[in-house]
């Protein structure tokens, strides 16, 4: 009861929210490109303006941020066959692994030139370089982002996950990009899956395959979602090394038990059971788990709008507007080096 008593009014806040992002996304075709999520943070940050009075709700609203956030990373876990991403994605992982590393390279470059916040760079390099929404939720818990570096972070990639959605199937057909070749560059190069699944679409719609190149598409970006786990598990590491030199006189008051991000456990172990149960499965049962495993992967994105909503309505969007402007031009190098690097090592590969 005291949990409903302190948080309930916050948590009820963010869950209308969420629902007012989803119904709209989903009622608009249109919005798809935006995602419910970034409706869900803007709306919340609307909201800090009007609401004065925070009593009542703000623990719900912390509690939405931070553990509903890390709630909907493990049931992402329920979204991985980790065989088929395997078998598929092989093909694709030098493309990934180099554009991964050069996104991180350069966030550290952008980093050190323009004095971006660590936090702020560490979230926008990985958002950048894995998958956009989804690894800024895994990894702002991890290095303790507060809710103003991961809004910032978010409105970062969804410019420019906007941007590519409306360009890239353009800028594939002047290069000479192949179906495949397409897939792999939106799969590579675009961060946030709403907006790999709308350019991939508008591919499919202007050449005529049938679905073929957002299917591969989205293989491809399901597999550098991957990456989130050993991204994390580093900086996890990382922050535990950090955090003992900074006690050095009494390095037992570090708990690697509170540091260590236990949900990326969970979403790993969330990715074993459903590669498991689809593997060995069949027929009725095959049918019944994926059944169950489509209704936590939408749980999950329906909690990452939920927390977005809440990170939304802690974010004063007149100081992120004034610090936007060196996040933004980080998160274009990023974003550049990216696409570059994708169609560069597809030519000399001779994948495209």
């Amino acid at each position: 009861m005291n949990f409903l008593k302190n948080k309930g009014k916050g948590i009820l806040l963010c869950l209308v929210i969420s629902l007012f992002a989803w119904i709209l996304v989903n009622s608009v075709a249109e919005l798809e490109i935006i995602g419910a999520p970034v409706i869900g943070i803007m709306a919340g940050m609307i909201l800090a303006v009007i609401i004065k009075d925070r009593s009542g709700i703000s623990e719900g609203i912390a509690f939405t941020s931070k553990k509903i956030l890390q709630y909907a990373v493990i049931l992402l876990g329920f979204g991985l066959n980790l065989t088929t991403l395997g078998k598929v994605g092989l093909a694709s992982l030098p493309i990934i692994l180099s554009t991964i590393s050069v996104s991180l390279i350069v966030a550290y470059i952008m980093h050190k030139a323009l004095k971006v916040p660590a936090k702020t760079s560490t979230l926008i390099g990985v958002g950048s370089s894995i998958c956009g929404g989804s690894a800024i939720a895994a990894t702002a818990p991890v290095i303790d982002a507060d809710d103003e570096e991961i809004a910032q972070s978010i409105s970062v990639i969804f410019l420019f996950n906007v941007i590519a959605a409306v360009i890239f199937p353009t800028l594939g057909s002047i290069l000479g990009l192949s179906d495949s070749g397409f897939g792999l560059f939106a799969g590579t190069a675009i961060n946030d899956t709403s907006s790999v699944t709308a350019a991939a679409s508008t591919w499919d719609t202007l050449h005529g395959t049938d679905g073929a190149v957002l299917a591969y598409a989205t293989i491809v970006k399901l597999t550098r979602t991957l990456a989130i786990i050993p991204i994390t598990l580093v900086l996890s590491f990382i922050r535990i090394r950090s955090e003992k030199k900074t006690h050095l006189d009494s390095p037992n008051k570090v708990s690697i038990k509170n540091i260590f991000p236990m949900f990326i456990f969970y979403f790993v172990l969330a990715s074993v059971i459903t590669t498991i149960i689809t593997s060995f499965c069949s027929g009725a049962s095959l049918a019944a788990a994926e059944s169950g495993f489509a209704f936590l992967k939408q749980l999950s994105k329906f909690f990452i709008i939920m927390a977005m909503s809440a990170i939304g309505l802690n974010t004063d969007i007149i100081k992120l507007v004034k610090k936007g402007g060196k996040p933004i031009i980080m998160g274009f190098c990023c974003w550049i080096a990216i696409a570059a690097v994708s169609i560069l090592l597809q030519k000399v590969l001779q994948l495209s």
